[in-house]
C-alpha cells in the first residue's frame, strides 16, 4: 500500500496474537500505523492476512517450542524456569503462601526483605486494611 499523504502517521493499531492462555505462552504483538482511521484498519488487515499466509504464526509457535526445548534451567530444575504464573485482572497475581485462620478479605501481598518478610492487606481504602502477618521464626505468619 502506497502512502502519498506527508508526515506522521497518527493511527496505530496493536495487535497480540497468544498461542495459549496461559502467560507464559509465545506472543506476536505486531502493530500497523497509517494516516487515518480507514487505512490503519485495512493495514491490519493486511497485516495479519500476511502473517498467516506467510506462516509467521507457526514459525513463531515452532521457534517458541524450540527454544524452550534447548534451556536447561537451574539445578534440580532440567526442564525449564519456574512454574507457570497466574494471571487475572491483566496482573501477574503473586504467590500466596497458605495461612491458616487468615480472614483478610482483601487478599494479601507478600513483601520479603533481608531479614523479614509480611503479607499486607490489598484494600485499596487505608482505614479498611487489615492487620500485617508478620513471618515467624518457624515460617508461619501471624500478626504481632
Amino acid at each position: 500500500m502506497t502512502d502519498a499523504t506527508p508526515g506522521p502517521a497518527p493511527f496505530k493499531i496493536g495487535f497480540t496474537l497468544k498461542a495459549a492462555s496461559g502467560y507464559d505462552a509465545e506472543w506476536l504483538t505486531p502493530s500497523v500505523w497509517g494516516h487515518t482511521a480507514e487505512e490503519t484498519a485495512k493495514r491490519g488487515a493486511e497485516l495479519l492476512g500476511a502473517l498467516k499466509s506467510e506462516g509467521l504464526i507457526d514459525l513463531n509457535a515452532k521457534a517458541a517450542e524450540y527454544t524452550r526445548g534447548q534451556f536447561r534451567g537451574g539445578a534440580g530444575n532440567p526442564g525449564g524456569g519456574s512454574a507457570p504464573k497466574k494471571f487475572q485482572g491483566g496482573k501477574v497475581q503473586p504467590k500466596k503462601p497458605a495461612v491458616a485462620d487468615d480472614d483478610c478479605p482483601h487478599g494479601r501481598n507478600l513483601v520479603e526483605k533481608a531479614n523479614w518478610a509480611a503479607l499486607f492487606c490489598n484494600s485499596q481504602d487505608d482505614s479498611d486494611k487489615c492487620e500485617p502477618l508478620w513471618r515467624q521464626k518457624d515460617g508461619s505468619f501471624k500478626a504481632r
